[in-house]
């Protein structure tokens, strides 16, 4: 014990006279250890604390200071109470030492035993003996700090001897708030002082790291309910001088504090009690008034917070002030931001008076202020020429948004005129302007939600409005119409406004502009009218609409041309292909329309009614559309399952058994692109059925591929023993072959939750026909169902056999150039190479080292280059995330750090003809890249792609091109270091006989032109020459991209120029 005694004397003397601060550790660490306690160490620094030199006595309270930092929390409570008294004594010391005196201070409110009482005790000498506007930045910054402690720590229930027992309570508890009731009062008894005490702390804060942590100590007294007492003033004075804030940090602040903290934090204290109403409201009002446009912002928005926590007995002495103040705001603002803000305001305070308590001997405040408001704005709307018709509107309309109540008062004294100035004109402009405000007041009807029964606010002049409407609709102009169809739309979305006699009426007239109108921005209106009447209003659709619409689609008049037939309006069709799968966002009207567009397919397929091939594919998109909208339930998903899917496959089958040589007609259902869009509809659909929906299908399809079984499909006058997936050698076999796309947008959509029946079996018959089929699209879509399947098996054995055994019988075709199906070898080397890449499979590495291989072969090699902007690209019909594959984050970064040197190192060993397939490659890969990662790693590609720009390849050339393009933005020192080689390249390819690579470079020209000043201005007027002869392009977008390239350069250094 006696050895702890001299080693601490001797660690107090190192610190305080030897000034060696690091002693202060060895100090923490001795109390740590239990070499010796903190009151020991108090007596040890006995002749320190009683010198005479006040520097002597700092250095002693300093020591004591750093130790308490990392030893309070093992101080007992005796020991906490000794260390009070014995810092609330040295506040009175000299001034030197209060730094270390509030350092002490500010841990001790941190210890969870102290004792009750002490806050108090605390806060009193505070007050009394520190004038903290005196003190500097950090001492500032530990009084606000130690005020936050105190607040917490005494009222977050935190145990004391008292209540010791209080930690294994539940806060939540009767006991539990009894404590901590007991502890806010230990607080609050200080009563006003305590809110005195801080406003003098407070007064004359600059700094704004201080005034965030003033700010929050402040939004804690007024949310915690201290008496705030005859210091209400006061305490809003100390805050609101800094009203509104101005503060701009600057640069490269390390402290990162931003103007909108301040802000944030600041409201959160004017606005914290409806007592600050007296003062606050008029201060908005006089902010108001402000020429600096940030200062009205705030002020609005603050407005519109405060407002929104008082009583309208709050607002009423001030009404006409803030009413005078928002009129002019918007009437005479240049910002939208503003008006948007004085709208807001006013919605706010329209809100807070609808919430008064009528009485009978009382005013009503409500109507009061809107007869205000509508006696300074209504008469504007009866003068649609003029400017002030919107602003008017807009406050009407804001203060109609507000309440139920506010809602009939307006639109009572609003709607009626609105309707008869409409009548009255004969302006096509000053119509449209009245019905686009009419529009907008119908949006603002505020409903209410508190009674089934209760009269509806617009119910009164609902039946003038559809006449409105209706005659807008009737017109010829394009303009008016469209306006009228938002009108409807709102009018439609206000439940159980509309009679259903009105909306049949209502869709009459969309059906007829459907038919007869040729403006596209109306025909996309009443798409859009129709989608929103149908959420709502689905019966009158099914029995009106849809019947209707059928019978159009196909009873359209017909002529004879020579031997074809030619329809007269085949855009009418078109139209209503599209809104048959506009309105099908429901089940109910699926169920519906969905039949029909089967029928426009099935008379496709059978030539019946001539329908084009284009009209099949826009019936299939209808069918997708459909897929994607349609409500997410069991019965839709069912529709799909039982109905629509097995259809569509049915339809397919039959095409592709068709004879070609028995029937004049060629099904449409067996191109391409009409097969492409009927995978997009059932991979659509597969990938939105319920899990055991989606189960039955798979096994259907699967059992329809792998075994011709066609017990489930409709029409059912199939030949038994189908074989979809066996290799024929017919002269049409790839009629059936190729359906096996139908069964990859099954299969490959489904949750990875789902089992696919046979997998074993269906993965052998897959590679298969990847392997050994000749027709395109049957091999390659055979290849993808493989991959998406293989992306989804967990890992394990059983994938890593089925890798193995693909892998070698892939790089075997592959490596024998004598082989006929090297190209379907390669094909499917790349899917299921994509396929593992997005799982990051580690099997993908043998399949890259091959690819790069491939780059050097006399057959393959471009493939090849194309083959790695397909791993890099995202498909469209399989391995998406849409269709639940496994795809990692930041899956092709990887693929670049890994590969991009294996890129460059085969490109320097390649021969001189084999080097444009590896620029190829490195193009398409940078070319899918994020541009932050393109913008890092293009200093060590840069000089390949600048070669790559050399090549006569096109392909080549225009990839590049792409990759280089978005660099230029923001372009690295190491592309500024090679400008002569870039503009030398770029310079010569403005003259590619390539369009789309003139177009491309001409955008690339343009960008250096914002280079540096100094580094592109040697070669303006190389460039200006070069830029002459894209001016006399022959293709018009070439020529638009030339004039604003040559325009910049030829500002570029001039005087008065950018």
């Amino acid at each position: 014990m006696a050895d702890g005694s001299i080693v601490l004397k001797s660690l107090v003397e190192e610190f305080v006279s030897g000034l060696q601060d690091s002693k202060a550790k060895d100090t923490a660490a001795g109390v740590k250890n239990g070499d010796f306690t903190v009151l020991q160490l108090v007596e040890a620094l006995g002749l320190s604390l009683t010198s005479s030199q006040s520097h002597t006595r700092a250095r002693g309270v300093q020591l004591l200071s750093e130790v308490l930092q990392d030893c309070f929390g093992d101080l007992t409570e005796k020991e906490v109470e000794v260390l009070i008294a014995f810092y609330e004594n040295r506040l009175k010391d000299h001034y030197v030492i209060t730094p270390s005196v509030l350092q002490g201070l500010k841990t001790l409110t941190k210890c969870s035993t102290l004792p009750p009482g002490s806050a108090v005790s605390i806060l009193k000498s505070l007050f009394q003996d520190v004038h903290v506007q005196s003190l500097l930045l950090a001492d500032r910054a530990c009084v606000y700090n130690m005020l936050t402690n105190i607040m917490e720590t005494r009222e977050a229930g935190k145990c004391f001897c008292v209540v010791c027992f209080a930690k294994n309570i539940n806060k939540n508890s009767v006991c539990g708030k009894l404590i901590k009731f007991f502890v806010s009062t230990e607080l609050k008894s200080l009563g006003a002082d305590f809110v005195f005490g801080f406003v003098q702390s407070m007064d004359g804060e600059r700094d704004p790291r201080n005034l965030l942590l003033a700010f929050q100590i402040a939004k804690n007294i007024i949310q915690r309910g201290y008496d705030l007492g005859k210091f209400t003033e006061e305490m809003f004075e100390v805050t609101s001088c800094y009203f509104p804030i101005d503060f701009s940090p600057p640069p490269n602040d390390p402290h990162g504090i931003t103007r909108e903290e301040l802000i944030q934090a600041l409201r959160d204290v004017l606005t914290g009690t409806p007592k600050f109403a007296e003062f606050l409201l008029p201060l908005i009002i006089e902010k108001l008034d402000s020429d600096v446009l940030s200062a009205k912002l705030d002020s609005l928005q603050t407005l519109a917070v405060c407002v929104s926590r008082y009583e309208h007995k709050d607002l009423e002495k001030f009404l006409d002030g803030l009413w005078t103040s928002l009129r002019r705001e918007v009437f005479q603002t240049s910002s939208e931001k503003i008006e948007l803000a004085g709208l807001a305001a006013l919605t706010t305070i329209t809100s807070c008076l609808s919430r008064s308590v009528l009485n009978s001997d009382s005013e009503d405040a409500l109507s009061t202020f809107l007869d205000v408001v509508l006696k300074d704005c209504n008469h504007h709307l009866c003068e649609p020429d003029l400017k002030l018709v919107w602003p008017s509107a807009k406050l009407l309309q804001a203060a109609c948004s507000a309440s139920n109540r506010a809602s009939h008062i307006i639109t009572t004294a609003v709607m009626p005129a609105l309707v008869s100035q409409y009548n009255n004109r004969t302006e096509c402009s000053h119509r449209r302007t009245l019905l686009e405000v009419m529009q907008r007041f119908v949006q603002s009807v505020k409903i209410s939600e508190s009674s089934e029964n209760e009269e509806r606010v617009l119910s009164g002049v609902c039946s003038s409005l559809c006449c409105v409407t209706f005659s807008a609709l009737s017109e010829t102009n394009s303009s008016l119409q469209v306006t009228a169809t938002s009108v409807l739309t709102s009018l439609a979305r206000q439940k159980g406004l509309l009679s259903n006699s009105q909306i049949e009426q209502a869709v009459d007239h969309l059906t007829r502009l459907l038919l007869s109108d040729e403006d596209d921005k109306v025909s996309l209106a009443v798409v859009d009218c129709a989608r929103s009447l149908a959420e709502v209003h689905p019966t009158v659709f099914i029995t009106n609409m849809i019947p209707n619409l059928k019978q159009i689609v196909f009873s359209e008049p017909m002529e004879q041309v020579g031997d074809s037939v030619q329809h007269l309006h085949p855009a009418v069709r078109q139209r209503c292909l599209s809104m048959l799968a506009a309105v099908s966002t429901r089940c109910s009207v699926a169920k519906e329309s969905t039949p029909v567009l089967l029928d426009v397919l099935r008379s496709t397929h059978s030539g019946k009614v001539g329908f084009s091939t284009e009209e099949a594919v826009l019936t299939c998109r209808s069918l997708q559309r459909i897929a994607e909208q349609v409500e997410d339930t069991e019965d839709s998903g069912r529709c799909f399952h039982d109905v629509i899917i097995p259809q569509l496959l049915s339809l397919a089958l039959q095409a592709a058994l068709q004879d070609k040589r028995s029937s004049s007609h060629q099904s449409p259902l067996v191109d391409e692109a009409v097969l492409s869009i009927l995978v997009a509809v059932i991979s659509t659909a597969c990938s939105r059925l319920q899990p055991t929906l989606a189960g039955q299908t798979a096994t259907r399809f699967v059992s329809l591929f792998l075994d011709g079984d066609v017990s489930f499909l409709p029409d059912n006058s199939f030949p038994s023993h189908i074989k979809l997936l066996a290799n024929q050698h017919q002269d049409d076999s790839w009629r059936q072959s190729q359906m096996v796309c139908l069964l990859m947008g099954c299969v490959c959509s489904l949750p990875r939750t789902v089992e696919v029946p046979q997998i074993e079996r269906l993965l052998s018959e897959l590679e298969e026909m990847s392997c050994t089929c000749s027709h395109a699209l049957s091999y390659t879509s055979a290849a993808k169902c493989f991959a998406g399947l293989v992306n989804k098996i967990p890992s394990g054995d059983s994938l890593d056999s089925l890798l193995h055994k693909t892998t070698a019988r892939v790089f075997s075709e592959l490596n024998s150039e004598a082989s006929r199906v090297r190209t379907q070898a390669f094909t499917l080397m790349v899917w299921v190479g994509k396929a593992l890449l997005l799982r990051y499979h580690p099997t993908f590495s043998a399949l890259t080292d091959k690819l790069f291989l491939l780059l050097d072969d006399a057959n393959l090699g471009h493939v090849a280059a194309d083959g790695f902007l397909l791993l890099m690209s995202d498909s469209t019909d399989v391995l998406t995330r849409s269709c639940h594959a496994d795809v990692r984050i930041m899956y092709r970064q990887r693929f670049f750090s890994e590969n991009s040197s294996k890129l460059v190192q085969g490109f320097n060993a390649a021969p001189e003809e084999k080097k444009p397939n590896y620029l190829k490659a490195l193009s398409n890969i940078v070319n899918k890249l994020p541009k932050q990662v393109q913008v890092t790693e293009l200093p060590a590609l840069l000089s390949l792609l600048l070669q790559a720009l050399t090549f006569p390849d096109q392909g080549v050339q225009l990839s590049t091109l792409s990759c280089l393009e978005p660099v230029l933005a923001d372009p690295p020192p190491a592309l500024i270091q090679q400008l002569e080689a870039l503009f030398n390249r770029l310079l010569a390819l403005t003259s590619s006989p390539a369009m789309n690579v003139r177009i491309t470079t001409l955008r690339c020209i343009h960008a250096l032109s914002y280079f540096p000043e100094q580094e592109v201005l040697p070669f303006r007027a190389r460039v200006l020459r070069a830029l002459a002869k894209p001016l006399d392009d022959k293709k018009r977008l070439v020529r638009m991209e030339a004039v604003r390239a040559r325009g910049e350069w030829f500002l570029l250094g001039s005087p008065g120029g950018r």
